[in-house]
């Protein structure tokens, strides 16, 4: 069982935990970088964004508490010997469960508020809207992978590609291009 191999190898664990805490930072900080951008575009809409932004982090660390109980667990579990083993099996059970329902529950939070940006960003027209129907393409599949996720049924990481793809080419606009300055005015002259 795992188990008996997860405290003797905690560091990497342990490690993930804390990329994973500075995503969750980095995730609210973008969020809060756009908010200035996008409530010119639809203030209810951008704090929509705003807010799964913070819900899509909390979720993400509870999934990592669920982590960091599972090491505490390995190392009861090699501690006690032969004892109790079964117990230890069942709560490590729930512990990976319920990592990975609040992870898929990120996911949701995630996939709603990056549809709104990406509903945003293409009405604006702040970027291409290419660029914007690919995000939209992607958080609409990661949205289902994650109400897969909910009950039950592992679809893998092929939904998360489409969602990649805008990950990737978005910020590169943002560097090269960045964002179209006379749609920003526009929206600035009509209010």
């Amino acid at each position: 069982m795992f188990l008996e191999h997860l405290y003797p190898d905690r560091t990497k664990v342990i490690t993930g935990m804390f990329l994973e805490l500075i995503n969750c930072a980095a995730v609210v900080g973008i969020a809060m970088l756009m908010y200035p951008i996008l409530k010119k575009q639809d203030e209810a809409l951008a704090l929509g964004y705003f807010g799964s932004r913070i819900i899509d982090s909390v979720l993400l660390i509870v999934s990592i508490v669920a982590l960091q109980l599972l090491v505490l667990l390995s190392e009861q579990y090699i501690a006690s010997g032969a004892a109790d083993r079964n117990d230890f099996q069942t709560v490590a059970a729930l512990a990976v469960k319920g990592h990975f329902a609040a992870f898929d529950m990120g996911m949701l939070a995630l996939s709603v508020g990056s549809l709104i940006f990406c509903y945003l960003l293409y009405r604006s027209k702040l970027i291409p809207r290419i660029i914007s129907i690919i995000g939209l393409i992607g958080y609409a599949a990661l949205f289902a992978s994650g109400c897969f996720g909910i009950i039950g049924h592992d679809v893998g990481m092929v939904l998360y590609i489409p969602g990649a793809i805008f990950e990737i080419i978005f910020p590169i606009w943002l560097i090269v291009k960045g964002f179209n300055l006379s749609a920003i005015d526009a929206q600035a002259i009509k209010k």
